[in-house]
């Protein structure tokens, strides 16, 4: 039987504080999120690996703050005066190492923020220890702020996470499907994010009901692009 051609609707991704669901792996860095008006120096550092929640994190303190989320990358191209006017999360630092320009300009950001009043969230994967920073002045004022870590879920978040994908697109897949699935993918939020995508999709497409079987289709499917 041919494939039914189905539109592609991408799901919005929600990065609301009420979309992100609490966990061992991740009480603490929600709590000082939530708390960040007594972050020492204003300012917090966010690591974790990736899939872990760390963009989704910075969107809730964004709207906790009104703070703007920039990526670090960027900040060689920004107004930073202007920016400085504000809060301000800059996303994956590390990814500046050994740039001569970002460094200088993430650090002029720092100095200018602070003295305006605002706050500062820093996120990048490892500790900050280990993001290779060159710029003596920036490295120090990085490594001395408070920091927090984010974990990547265990089996009980990863499996509300997946139940609450699958609610969010209307869909109800058998309980033994969850069990199914969080043996099978990567542990992480991105990694969950897409196999329901992917499972949506191949349902549709295919007339098929949620079910292992679909899954085991869509996971080999996927593998074999990977390889």
């Amino acid at each position: 039987m041919p494939e039914q051609l189905g539109f592609d609707l991408p799901g919005i991704t929600a990065l609301g504080r009420a979309d992100f669901l609490v966990a061992p792996s991740n009480a603490v860095a929600v709590a000082l999120i939530e708390g960040w008006q007594d972050w020492p120096g204003r300012k917090l550092v966010l690591s974790g690996p990736a899939g872990s929640g760390k963009t989704h994190l910075a969107h809730v303190w964004a709207a906790l703050s009104g703070a703007e989320i920039c990526e670090a990358q960027t900040l060689a191209a920004q107004d930073i005066p202007e920016l400085a006017r504000r809060s301000v999360a800059i996303e994956d630092v590390p990814a500046i190492a050994g740039n001569t320009e970002a460094e200088t300009a993430l650090f002029h950001l720092h100095n200018l923020a602070l003295a305006e009043g605002n706050a500062l969230l820093f996120t990048g994967e490892a500790a900050p220890g280990a993001w290779h920073l060159e710029l003596p002045d920036l490295k120090s004022r990085i490594e001395g702020t408070q920091a927090a870590s984010l974990h990547l879920p265990d089996d009980a978040l990863l499996s509300a996470v997946l139940a609450k994908l699958f609610a969010d697109r209307q869909l109800m897949p058998k309980p033994d499907l969850i069990a199914y699935l969080i043996l099978r993918i990567d542990r992480s939020f991105a990694a969950a994010r897409r196999i329901v995508a992917a499972l949506d999709a191949a349902s549709l497409a295919q007339k098929r009901p949620l079910s292992r079987q679909l899954a085991a289709a869509v996971l080999d499917k996927e593998d074999q692009l990977a390889r």
